[in-house]
């Protein structure tokens, strides 16, 4: 295999970027809202969930030194956990990333919806989701490089109004208005603390993706870990900050029922005609973000099935490198997530879709902990890999205390049928393939 040439390889500072801009999307936009229910009080729950992805960040750090060329959790799951334990993983982090995207098209039309000369009720939301749905399906048809333009405009254009709101917005922060509404749910501050675990966390899904680029980092021994934790306090520290700022600005109340919450604290700021900027700008960074996605969903399920993990159908690429046929049916799969996750409140619809893509990532994460913690014949556990991994089965069990207990139940028959699935009827890869 050939090896990218260091000149052409990126340094600490760009991976650590590349790691944080991975993480920051619809849940910053979003989650304000959903968290606004509960009260200020959640940023007990971001200053959590940020240690809780830093134990987890420091163990896919390690899985990065351990295995260099990273492409599916397979790859360091299956020499520890056996094939039946890679295919859980590669197929629930697989599902969680096509779930998830729902809620990044539900974040980007609740912006988008202000835009536009219709009434915002929920059925205009669900409809709108599944046009922007079927929108970045045929963009993807378009091919990877074509994704990849579309995705960098969104993110330049989209980020600098947000980013103006963060700089401007303390000279409108109220902190008798902030401490109003320090906790609203008749709860106790722990456990709406913990409760909202699984809610934050969102947030941080794609800390990973350090580790699964490593070989494109300049180093990896040493900067990979520097990205991947350098990307996630960076991403925790916006969160935080974000939510604190707009929960000090307008009335948490009036928060949780909004769908585009950052257009409404610039409408606060600086008055009705900066509503449809942010709003602008908020649906651009989103959609990007959701195209962005839908490609790696198509990318890694074609993966999975050159494993043997799903029907070779999924494997099936365009001359220009789109993975049309096996896209159509997750893109098939997430129309029928939005029709049935139809909610009364953009945040509520969110919600539900967030803590079911979480808990299956969770799974994935949970299998890259014990990976750590037992070793193999090729990588022995030492004190180092046994500290980590313990420290993300820890957080991984703290994830799935904080999970409700219906979508616990849902997530446990997703992963037994696709097993059951797996081991009756899949198309299975030879046993001496390299994974």
């Amino acid at each position: 295999m050939s090896i990218a040439p260091t000149a052409r390889k990126i340094g600490p500072v760009l991976a650590t970027f590349m790691v944080a801009n991975n993480m920051i999307g619809s849940g910053f936009f979003l989650l304000p809202a959903t968290l606004a229910r509960s009260g200020a009080v959640t940023a007990l729950s971001w200053l959590l969930g940020t240690l809780l992805a830093v134990a987890l960040g420091g163990a896919f750090a390690r899985l990065a030194r351990q295995y260099p060329n990273l492409e599916s959790p397979d790859d360091y799951i299956r020499p520890t956990l056996g094939r039946d334990m890679g295919f859980l993983a590669s197929t629930l982090y697989w599902l969680s990333s096509w779930i998830g995207n729902n809620a990044i098209a539900v974040a980007a039309f609740g912006y988008l919806i202000i835009l536009l000369p219709i009434e915002a009720t929920p059925v205009a939301q669900v409809v709108g989701q599944v046009v922007l749905i079927w929108s970045m399906f045929a963009l993807n048809l378009f091919g990877p490089r074509t994704i990849a333009r579309f995705q960098s405009f969104c993110v330049v254009f989209g980020l600098l109004p947000v980013a103006a709101i963060l700089i401007a917005g303390w000279a409108h922060f109220d902190p008798d208005l902030y401490l109003a509404g320090w906790n609203v749910s008749g709860q106790s501050d722990a456990a709406v603390a913990i409760g909202s675990l699984s809610v934050v966390f969102w947030a941080f899904i794609g800390l990973e993706t350090g580790a699964m680029v490593a070989g494109v980092v300049r180093d990896p021994d040493r900067n990979v870990p520097i990205a991947t934790l350098g990307g996630i306090l960076l991403a925790g520290v916006v969160y935080l900050v974000s939510s604190v700022l707009m929960m000090g600005i307008v009335p948490v109340a009036e928060l949780a029922q909004s769908s585009a919450p950052f257009a409404l604290v610039a409408g606060q700021m600086f008055g009705a005609w900066a509503i449809p900027v942010i709003a602008a700008a908020a649906a651009l960074k989103a959609t990007g973000t959701l195209g962005g996605w839908m490609l790696v969903t198509g990318e890694s399920g074609a993966r999975a099935a050159q494993r043997g993990f799903l029907p070779a159908i999924f494997g099936r690429l365009l001359r220009n490198g789109a993975a049309g046929t096996g896209l159509l049916i997750v893109v098939i799969s997430m129309t029928a997530i939005a029709l049935t996750t139809f909610s009364d409140s953009v945040a509520g619809q969110f919600e539900t879709i967030i803590n079911m893509a979480v808990t299956l990532v969770v799974m994935a994460y949970a299998a890259a902990g014990l990976s750590l913690l037992l070793g193999n014949r090729t990588h022995a556990s030492g004190t180092r890999e046994r500290l980590l991994g313990m420290g993300a089965l820890l957080a991984c069990g703290l994830l799935v205390w904080s999970t409700p207990i219906e979508t616990l139940m849902g997530a446990a028959i997703i992963a037994l049928l696709a097993w059951a699935g797996y081991r009756g009827f899949s198309r299975r890869a030879r046993p001496d393939a390299a994974p």
